[in-house]
C-alpha cells in the first residue's frame, strides 16, 4: 500500500514499474545498468480513487497521460534503481495528492458603485485625450 491522503491510498499491484537504461552522460556505468525507471499508473482503471480525483488527475496530468488513461512517470535523475523508483513513486503521489484536493467554489461578485464610475472617468479622460489628437478645424 502507498499512502496518498488520509482517505486514500494506492495498491502496489496497481503500479507498473519498467526499468530501462538511463539516457545521458555516465560513461560505463550508465552503458551497462538499467537505472532509469518508467512507472505506469493506470488512474482511469483505478479501483482506489473516486470519479471527482480521476477527472482533476486527467487535467493536472497533462500529456502525462495517455489516451487510454495510463500515466506514465518517467525517472532518471538518480544513479541507483532504488532511488529513481523512489523519485517516481514520490512524483505521482504528489500529482495524486494535487487532484484529491477539491478546489473552492468561484463567487460571483458585482462591481461596486466607485469602481464603475472609476473606469467611466478613466474612459472619459482617454476619449478627451484622442479626441485632441486631431488635425485643428480651419474655420474657412
Amino acid at each position: 500500500m502507498i499512502p496518498v491522503t488520509d482517505t486514500l491510498a494506492l495498491e502496489d499491484d496497481e503500479l507498473v514499474e519498467k526499468f530501462v537504461r538511463a539516457s545521458g552522460p555516465g560513461g560505463q556505468h550508465v552503458n551497462t545498468s538499467s537505472t532509469a525507471v518508467e512507472l505506469r499508473f493506470d488512474a482511469m482503471a483505478s479501483p482506489s480513487l473516486p470519479d471527482e480525483v480521476k477527472e482533476r488527475l486527467s487535467r493536472i496530468a497533462g500529456q502525462r497521460m495517455n489516451q487510454d488513461g495510463v500515466i506514465v512517470i518517467f525517472a532518471q535523475g538518480h544513479r541507483s534503481q532504488e532511488m529513481n523508483r523512489q523519485e517516481a513513486r514520490e512524483r505521482l503521489v504528489e500529482l495524486i495528492v494535487q487532484a484529491a484536493h477539491r478546489p473552492k467554489p468561484r463567487k460571483k461578485t458585482k462591481p461596486t458603485y466607485a469602481s464603475k464610475l472609476k473606469r467611466l472617468e478613466g474612459k472619459a479622460k482617454r476619449s478627451g485625450v484622442k479626441a485632441m489628437r486631431g488635425r485643428p478645424r480651419g474655420d474657412d
